[in-house]
């Protein structure tokens, strides 16, 4: 099956955290984000995915690759806004 993740934007929530970045690449136990940022707070979780509003964002700096183990994974949504990069 091909990866169908690598260039788009993703909100990923994983058991115990929430991100959001650009998909640079997939392997078999990581996802590469760009431009990530580390999401605190949604606020309203259908809020935040319709309408790009999130109460709390800790990016990383502009030049990291972060890595998301997918065994952590609960699920990635498809991030249809501009990437959070101030912190907030």
């Amino acid at each position: 099956m091909k990866n169908t993740l690598t260039g788009t934007n993703v909100f990923i929530r994983t058991v115990t955290q929430y991100f959001t970045g650009h998909v640079e690449k997939v392997t078999k136990s990581w996802i590469y984000l760009s431009s990530a940022a580390w999401i605190a707070d949604t606020g309203r979780f259908a809020d935040a995915l319709k309408k790009g509003s999130l109460n709390e964002v800790e990016p990383y700096p502009d030049d990291a690759m972060v890595r998301v183990n997918r065994d952590g994974i609960i699920d990635i949504a498809s991030w249809k806004h501009e990437l959070p990069r101030v912190q907030k």
